[in-house]
């Protein structure tokens, strides 16, 4: 188990987000979480197979910083990364029918839980290997820049969101693509979501220098520490550092500190993390907090927040029914989309 217990001490951010902006953010946080844990229910149920990493806990800062994003902009995501498909607006269908491994899922059935992608969204793909997503952003918003620049695009900058964990934070990449963005002023955003743990690796024990987001100083970019159970406050810092970065100011680097619920993966007996260490955590519960401002803070009532409740519901069983009816790849097809077609 870890040494110690470091939890964020900031209060609940206030917002001066409308009320539908509000409702919009706890809705997409709720279908993250309802969706995953619909898919430990299927995994359980021999309806998905291979390593399944699910976010529990984590959403407020897929949804702090993607709803903060444009539609043009760009999304590179990691193993872990069926809310942020979510969140970038991928069905939650398309989502749970590649799960399945399925025709009609947004990789054809091909990339399982670890490779979500969707080009029509902008999502560039979930990555298998610690690291490995980073470079692939790097080089979208370079791509980014050589559009306006070179291309004479007369768009906004597109912005790319890189999502990586504490464990990649110790991998040359981070530090080799950390410092090639600032070199070329590069219009990403590096969130390191560091819920604590590297699969069975404890954060304070693996890093001599814990607090990640003082390594942006080596590389003369902002680094910012933010409380990840706070979806209000990664919101303002995601859309300060998305706004410097389409203005042409370079890229910055969040720390957001949070925790995820369940073990590295369903594979995971998740034995490692003290009940003490994870109940400090779940008590800072990020949907629970947003439901508590939305009720005291808001012009929003409860018969709204369970209507949203009601929809998300619907659309999870939706998505089940499509994904347990839809079509399994076939044979033919098996090297199929491994080159481009015309």
């Amino acid at each position: 188990m870890a040494d110690k217990i470091v939890l964020p001490t900031t209060l609940f951010t206030e917002s001066n987000a409308s009320s539908d902006e509000l409702l919009g953010l706890y809705k997409d946080m709720l279908l993250g979480r309802n969706f995953e844990d619909m898919c430990a229910q299927m995994y359980y149920r021999g309806k998905m197979f291979g390593f399944v990493h699910l976010y529990n806990g984590q959403e407020a800062v897929s949804t702090g910083v993607i709803k903060a994003l444009d539609k043009e902009d760009y999304v590179c995501s990691t193993y872990r990364d069926h809310v942020h498909a979510l969140s970038k607006g991928v069905p939650s269908k398309l989502v749970m029918a590649e799960l399945f491994g399925k025709e009609t899922g947004c990789s054809r059935g091909r990339g399982g839980s670890m490779h979500i992608f969707s080009a029509k969204h902008n999502f560039l793909g979930g990555f298998a290997f610690i690291g490995e997503g980073i470079p692939v952003a790097v080089g979208s918003a370079f791509q980014s820049i050589y559009t306006k620049q070179v291309l004479q695009d007369d768009g906004p900058i597109r912005v790319t969101a890189c999502f990586f964990g504490d464990g990649t934070s110790n991998n040359g990449q981070f530090f080799e693509c950390l410092n090639m963005a600032v070199l070329w002023k590069l219009p990403i955003v590096f969130v390191i979501e560091n819920n604590q743990w590297a699969i069975g690796m404890a954060h304070s024990r693996s890093s001599s220098y814990p607090e990640i987001h003082k390594k942006a100083s080596a590389f003369g970019l902002p680094g910012i520490e933010v409380d990840g159970m706070d979806v209000l406050a990664v919101r303002q810092v995601a859309k300060n550092a998305i706004d410097r970065a389409r203005s042409g100011e370079g890229p910055t680097l969040i720390e957001a500190l949070t925790y995820r619920f369940r073990g590295h993966s369903l594979a995971d007996p998740d034995e490692l993390r003290s009940r003490q260490e994870k109940q400090a955590w779940m008590d800072r519960d990020p949907i629970k907090r947003l439901k508590k401002y939305l009720i005291n803070n808001s012009s929003i009532d409860l018969d709204s927040i369970n209507q949203v409740h009601l929809n998300v519901k619907k659309e999870i069983d939706d998505s089940i029914e499509f994904a347990l009816s839809s079509p399994e790849p076939q044979i033919k097809d098996l090297k199929r989309y491994l080159f481009a077609e015309d």
